[in-house]
């Protein structure tokens, strides 16, 4: 299953580069696919590519419903919802 989410563009640091915050977290995405991005624009992404940009009050309304769902809070931050971090494995019972 692919998951594309809205986020927020926080800084241009180049041309066809965007940097988003999702809950705290940052990265830098490419904006090959859409046009005309200005900071404080929301976009949807997926897989490190915006894929359009997105009314804020769509945004909003789906970010408040992530985080309802528990898809953007947790220990990490938000990280994983942003695909940023990876949840190790539990350990096997009895592995040293």
């Amino acid at each position: 299953m692919c998951l594309a989410i809205p986020a927020r563009v926080v800084a241009l640091p180049a041309l066809d580069v965007a940097r988003i915050d999702l809950g705290g977290v940052q990265k830098e995405i490419s904006l090959a696919l859409v046009e005309d991005v200005r900071i404080g624009d929301y976009v949807i992404v997926h897989v490190g590519y915006a894929l359009t940009k997105l009314d804020p009050e769509e945004a909003e309304r789906t970010l408040a419903m992530m985080g309802e769902a528990g898809l953007l809070g947790g220990d990490d931050g938000g990280a994983a919802a942003a695909g940023t971090a990876a949840t190790p494995a539990p350990a096997a019972e009895g592995a040293e």
